[in-house]
């Protein structure tokens, strides 16, 4: 079984895996975890910049190691 990396309400950097996908910039907090889809685990992730939550993928996303 495999285990989420990252908790609810930490905040990390999201670098989308599909060029040209508009963000917001880097900064977002995961918000919810979600289950593996085709074999990689996922999260809902929220930037303050947004009204609205995406979905990432595990190896989108980094740990934030400044404020």
């Amino acid at each position: 079984m495999a285990y989420h990396k990252y908790k609810v309400g930490q905040l990390v950097d999201f670098a989308p895996s599909r060029p040209g996908v508009p963000t917001s910039g880097r900064h977002y907090e995961v918000v919810r975890l979600l289950p593996a889809e085709s074999g990689e685990l996922q999260y809902r992730v929220k930037s303050k910049g947004e009204t609205f939550e995406r979905v990432a993928k595990e190896s989108e996303l980094t740990r934030r190691t400044s404020a």
